[in-house]
């Protein structure tokens, strides 16, 4: 888990292509947090926290909600060493929802704070397969 913060073009245009539409999308985050942004000013957590908070007001005009956040507090299977700070999973009503709400202007405007914060941030778009 290095170096990967920011979804690319690539990325962005196979979920497009690839998600079935008006199907609902979960995106599960996984976040590692780094312990202080390059400039030193404060906690990867702090700056994560930020983006969080500004990231609501887009979330909710997106339809999307928070289906589940936690903390992780112990890797059984896989790299301790490397374990994930948190877990978010978020449901869109699909994935146009999400892709219009990532792609807008006023919410690129606030992922610097993601990007600063961050050491990893995996997404993977996930599409229930039972209830």
């Amino acid at each position: 888990m290095f170096n990967q913060i920011n979804p690319t073009k690539e990325s962005i245009k196979n979920l497009a292509a690839s998600y079935p539409k008006d199907t609902p999308v979960t995106m599960l985050n996984i976040l590692r947090f780094k312990t202080k942004v390059d400039d030193g000013s404060e906690s990867g957590l702090a700056a994560y926290q930020r983006y969080g908070a500004l990231a609501q007001a887009h979330l909710k005009g997106a339809g999307a909600k928070v289906v589940w956040a936690g903390e992780v507090v112990h890797t059984i299977i896989g790299d301790a060493a490397q374990q994930p700070h948190q877990v978010l999973l978020i449901e869109y009503p699909s994935v146009d929802h999400f892709l219009s709400m990532i792609l807008s202007e006023a919410y690129q405007a606030i992922t610097h704070d993601r990007t600063i914060a961050l050491e990893y941030g995996g997404l993977l778009a996930c599409q229930q397969i039972s209830k």
